[in-house]
């Protein structure tokens, strides 16, 4: 800081990293309010507080975003220990509460009081929509299996609106360039990931993610479903529920004959490898992708069967050919083996080798699954 004035130097100490002063939590029991391992921060606050994620005129900046873990009712709070206005003449704080609102929907707790009292009606909720898959993960930490479920839900569902305007708020956290979608178009599908868990003996419901999919019309009588938004709340990340999700909505509509394929707004780097794992692991119960077929190299039948079956395009079908062909661990090695880096050029190395980690990746994964 050398160079500045006595009074920029002072000034500087009111700048906070906003990634660092919104306070995420999920919240089940009274005493999560009080526990720090249950908060989580964002990875992203650009969209809300501008490219350098600072809000200036604070010390010790607070901004508390409690959501109930069910129907995610909402505790917001702005805590400080200090505010520049107190302390110079001529000097504003950000306006940090009316930024926040923007993107949450009225209706929120501003003391813990009444958000404890919207806890004890947890009990009353129930996921939205019609259930399509139900599973369960082991937990380390429990001792036990989790149960989740996934379903289907739309506008018309009673209460999913508010819950939905709630639940898109953790996009802005969580997703580089997230935007709200307009809800009145009634093409959206949502598909929603809740874990189901003991309270006192009733059960109860957690919400762990969810996805959007506009449903595009194809000339003359098929859609083109793209998935537009996916997001699993960071509590739940690293635990497969992505691959649950994504394969239970690919199986959604592979069984409607309406679908010509399936497709993804602008898909990040994470979801290719996701998907790469999911339609890998759909391609083993197609007859053309057996072993034996995929020793004679790609073939029509196999574009013909990846599109009506999994409804894949044909570029997706040849990367799945090519991960499918190195299922065996004996047959990758062969394939690896018969690559002579030397003649590579050198600008192509680094590409190559990661195309090689990620089909590694993909297909070690399959052999746990």
């Amino acid at each position: 800081m050398a160079g500045l004035s006595v009074m920029e130097k002072k000034l500087a100490e009111y700048k906070c990293n906003t990634n660092e002063a919104i306070h995420l939590k999920l919240v089940r029991f009274p005493e999560d309010l009080e526990d720090d391992s249950t908060t989580f921060h964002p990875e992203f606050s650009h969209q809300v507080f501008g490219d350098d994620e600072v809000a200036f005129g604070y010390k010790g900046l607070k901004i508390l975003l409690y959501y109930i873990a069910g129907n995610l009712s909402t505790l917001f709070r702005v805590d400080y220990t200090s505010k520049v206005n107190e302390n110079f003449d001529c000097v504003e704080a950000d306006d940090v509460e009316s930024k926040i609102r923007e993107i949450i929907p009225p209706g929120f707790s501003r003391n813990t009081d009444d958000f404890v009292c919207l806890l004890e009606k947890e009990v009353n909720f129930k996921p939205f929509g019609i259930l399509l898959h139900t599973y369960s993960v082991h937990s380390e930490e429990a001792g036990e299996d989790i149960t989740y479920q996934i379903y289907k839900a739309d506008m018309t569902c009673p209460g999913f609106r508010e819950y939905h305007e709630r639940l898109q708020t953790f996009l802005m956290w969580f997703i580089e360039t997230a935007s709200f979608i307009d809800v009145d178009d009634e093409r959206w599908n949502y598909f929603l990931v809740f874990e189901k868990y003991n309270k006192d003996g009733a059960p109860l419901f957690a919400t762990v993610g969810y996805m959007t999919v506009y449903n595009y019309y194809v000339y003359p009588d098929k859609t083109r479903p793209r998935v537009s938004q996916m997001l699993i709340l960071p509590p739940f990340q690293g635990e497969g529920h992505g691959a649950q999700l994504l394969e239970t909505v690919h199986r959604y509509y592979m069984s409607s004959p309406a679908v010509l394929d399936i497709t993804a707004e602008d898909p990040s780097e994470n979801y290719v490898k996701l998907r790469d794992f999911v339609l890998v692991k759909l391609c083993q119960d197609l007859s053309c992708f057996s072993s034996e077929k995929l020793k004679q190299g790609f073939s029509k039948d196999m574009v013909t069967e990846a599109q009506q079956k999994l409804k894949v395009n044909k570029k997706k079908q040849r990367e799945i050919a090519k991960m499918r062909r190195c299922l065996r661990p004996e047959e990758l090695t062969n394939q690896l083996n018969q690559i002579d880096l030397n003649l590579q050029h050198k600008q192509l190395e680094e590409t190559f080798q990661q195309l090689v980690s990620d089909y590694r990746r993909v297909l070690e994964r399959l052999a746990q699954a």
